[in-house]
């Protein structure tokens, strides 16, 4: 998919609520981007989407945060920007989390030790907003990519 223009955090939220309302169970998204590029702001957004309430917290210091979904399971929040080495995730408890969303910051500090991406989202700065571009990792990504499309609510920029 070609490059969406989100002019402000408004339009960054809108992004995260069509990612959060098409998600398939279970999906894994990377967010790739520099440090203020967006990728806690889209995640925060898009917890909000899926029903969290309360604090949403970065984890930042913690690793992962984990938020229980109220149709059940739970969304994890991982920012691996602090790691070393992907096998200090082996201390997380992330194989059996069974997570209905996984949200992953930094995931290139992670190779080997994460599921694969069903999407990369990939944000840079642009003035006073920011670029995304999203490309599929697995088919369930592709179709994932397929559906939003049609509705024309992600018009891609030109």
């Amino acid at each position: 998919m070609s490059g969406l223009r989100l002019a402000d955090e408004a339009a960054t939220n809108a992004l995260a609520g069509e990612l959060a309302r098409t998600a398939p169970p279970g999906a894994v998204v990377y967010l790739h981007g520099n440090l203020g590029a967006g990728k806690s702001t889209l995640a925060r957004a898009w917890l909000r989407a899926i029903g969290v309430e309360g604090t949403v917290r970065s984890p930042t210091y913690t690793l992962v945060e984990r938020y229980p979904l109220a149709g059940g399971g739970e969304a994890l929040h991982l920012d691996l920007y602090r790691i070393g080495a992907p096998g200090e995730l082996e201390f997380l408890g992330l194989d059996e989390a069974g997570a209905a969303l996984w949200l992953v910051e930094w995931p290139e500090r992670g190779t080997g030790a994460l599921p694969p991406a069903d999407l990369h989202v990939r944000l840079e700065p642009d003035g006073a907003g920011r670029r995304a571009r999203l490309e599929p990792g697995t088919p369930a990504g592709a179709a994932w990519l397929a559906r939003l499309r049609p509705e024309g609510r992600l018009a891609p920029d030109s």
